[in-house]
């Protein structure tokens, strides 16, 4: 007969999906350790009996993605490698219900929202005391600074409302101190994140306060770089701009994500605004913050998109010459808006014109990079990996953007420094450069 045994429980949380999801895992992390339980985030041994999965309910490959990791677990739990399995995050929040009677190996499912009763489950309180304190995950000299939860935009696309509820911002002060707490513990970039970043404030300060806030965050010591994501477009408040440009250590660097360049096809995503207005924003903020690095994506096959709108949205992106651009193809997500239209663009459609745009940004990305050679940018180093140091400049984001790399080999140089580096050569998206 088996016997249960007495060792001490042990927590390993598996994050899926974005930043946002990475935040809330960091969270959890925060409170189960304030709660004495030892806990560890994507520990590469298996020695966890009980293991959090925080999903992602996205797109089909990310929710693919959350489903295969949580059969594995349950797979694992079926075996008695773990005791038990729990399941929260956007997956969960959205398909609670079929999850439970599909997976019943999983001991509980929680939603986006749901923090204080999976901390039950372990026989932990939530700790208030706590807010503005976080055991990140990342590399320590950057953290993901999450300014508010949810989004109120009736995007056709898009079932993040569904999972994650309406915008609820978090007050100045509370992020503030997370700063302040956040630069104590070493951290020089912060990386602000919402759904919808330029909506903050407007249901707790009655206006949009983004320009406020980031403000404040740039008097706090020791904060060298504030970068800005998920800024939505309508409504977009130009006094953000003003701030940039007056502080320092706000990156010159904008997440926008404007998702088509057709006004047909903006007006069936229920964006809320039109390609000339679009074209007018990007002109203003480039007069604005001359020296600016503009990121965006965008979504192929959209229902309704037809060769023309493509062409349109093409056409767009060769005139507007993004810094950095990624692109998605559509994938049509029960409870949307665009759910009642026929998914009418081919896979294999949706897939050309993904990989028409990112051909056409490869060679502008290039073309902008191959003017960086015989300039020196200042460097954030993150790493180091295959015999090179790499790095970032202040218009990178992490995971996303273009990477500087330097030779090992030849330079020694310390994770987590700023260095200036001068480019020596560039492909499409990688810089090579040597220290100064």
């Amino acid at each position: 007969m088996k016997t249960k045994s007495l060792k001490k429980d042990k927590v390993n949380i598996v994050t899926l999906g974005c930043a946002k999801n990475l935040v809330d895992s960091e969270v959890l992390l925060t409170q189960l350790t304030g709660n004495s339980i030892d806990v560890s985030h994507e520990a590469a041994n298996d020695s966890a009996n009980i293991i959090v999965v925080n999903t992602c309910g996205f797109i089909d490959n990310a929710k693919q993605e959350s489903i295969d990791t949580i059969l594995q677990y349950a797979d694992a739990k079926e075996a008695g490698k773990i005791d038990k399995l729990y399941v929260t995050g956007c997956l969960s929040q959205r398909y609670k219900d079929d999850l439970e009677n599909e997976i019943p190996q999983v001991d509980a499912f929680f939603g986006t929202r749901e923090l204080p009763a999976l901390l039950k489950k372990f026989k932990a309180d939530y700790k208030h005391e706590l807010v503005g304190e976080r055991i990140t995950t990342t590399s320590s000299h950057f953290a993901y600074l999450k300014i508010a939860e949810g989004c109120d935009r009736p995007c056709s696309f898009c079932a993040i409302p569904l999972m994650r509820g309406k915008h609820v911002s978090r007050p100045i002060e509370e992020l503030v101190l997370e700063a302040k707490n956040l630069a104590k513990k070493g951290v020089k970039e912060l990386l602000i994140i919402a759904q919808d970043s330029t909506y903050y404030g407007l249901d707790i300060y009655k206006k949009r306060n983004l320009a406020e806030l980031l403000d404040k965050l740039a008097d706090v010591e020791g904060i060298e770089w504030i970068r800005l994501h998920y800024a939505f477009p309508t409504g977009f408040p130009l006094d953000v701009l003003d701030v940039m440009a007056k502080r320092d250590n706000i990156c010159n660097y904008l997440d926008i994500p404007l998702q088509h360049g057709s006004t047909n096809m903006l007006s069936k995503m229920r964006r809320g605004t039109t390609r000339e207005k679009t074209e007018q924003l990007l002109a203003t903020i480039r007069e604005k913050v001359p020296d600016i690095a503009i990121r965006t994506t965008l979504i192929a096959g959209h229902p309704g998109e037809t060769d023309e709108d493509f062409q349109e949205m093409l056409n767009f992106v060769k005139k507007s010459r993004f810094e950095r651009l990624g692109i998605f193809s559509y994938s049509h997500e029960e409870n949307t808006h665009a759910y009642t239209f026929e998914d009418d663009v081919p896979e294999e459609v949706k897939q050309e014109r993904s990989n028409a745009v990112m051909d056409l940004q490869a060679s502008i990305s290039e073309e902008l990079n191959q003017q960086k050679i015989g300039k020196t940018f200042k460097v954030l180093i993150d790493r180091k990996e295959s015999g090179n140091f790499i790095g970032r400049t202040e218009y990178d984001s992490p995971e996303v953007d273009n990477e500087v790399i330097i030779d090992a080999e030849k330079y020694y140089l310390r994770i987590g420094d700023f260095v200036n580096i001068k480019i020596e050569s560039a492909t499409e998206f990688d810089l090579f450069g040597t220290p100064e």
